[in-house]
């Protein structure tokens, strides 16, 4: 079973639907004993990194995800839980993140061209960085839906995956059994279901 961290964002039932329809069960909870119990962990999140990490910190659940993770079992964050995973986080001040990968948050505004819009919002196409489990089930240069204003960077030794977006910006990466992914597998069709598929896999 896949326990999806409910700490007061992200698009839960969303990823549970997507988890339902590859035949994956998986449930949404915050209560610690039912993620220890579980196979895999999905860490989702959509909005602003200060607040989700202050939630994360608050219900007590951080402390649980990284001894979670230290232990071996498999960790996916998505968007925003992406960006939790990394040291900290230059969105609006600066802010501590999980420490599980080595890097730093950063505006995309300081490495795209100006005429471009913020967020990015839309398809663009992954271009992989070596060999991954997470992407056994789909090809370099399929497209995957991204909605965001920041990206993990400082994070070389750990990137999977980039995406152009007038700049080469991180879109997947991976530290042991710790993932990330930049963009959104749920609302990415086929290609997402099939990133879930692998993940659910591993």
């Amino acid at each position: 079973m896949i326990a999806i961290v409910d700490y007061g964002v992200g698009n839960l039932f969303s990823l549970k639907s997507s988890f339902a329809a590859i035949g994956v069960g998986a449930m949404v909870t915050n209560d610690p004993m039912v993620l220890c119990g579980a196979d895999k962990i999905i860490l989702p999140g959509v909005g602003a990194f200060e607040d989700a990490a202050r939630k994360l910190r608050e219900s007590g659940l951080d402390v649980v995800i990284k001894q979670l993770a230290a232990d071996g079992k498999p960790l996916m964050g998505i968007c925003l839980g992406m960006q939790m995973l990394f040291e900290k986080s230059f969105e609006y001040g600066e802010h501590e993140g999980l420490g599980l990968i080595k890097g730093a948050v950063k505006p995309i505004a300081d490495v795209i061209p100006e005429d471009l819009k913020i967020p990015h919002i839309g398809w663009n196409a992954l271009k992989f960085k070596g060999d991954s489990p997470l992407f056994s089930k789909i090809r370099e240069g399929d497209c995957v839906y991204f909605v965001h204003s920041f990206y993990a960077a400082d994070c070389e030794e750990s990137v999977i995956a980039t995406a152009e977006y007038g700049a080469e910006l991180t879109a997947a990466v991976a530290k042991d059994n710790v993932y990330g992914c930049q963009f959104h597998p749920e609302k990415s069709g086929a290609v997402g279901l099939n990133i879930l598929r692998a993940f659910a896999e591993l």
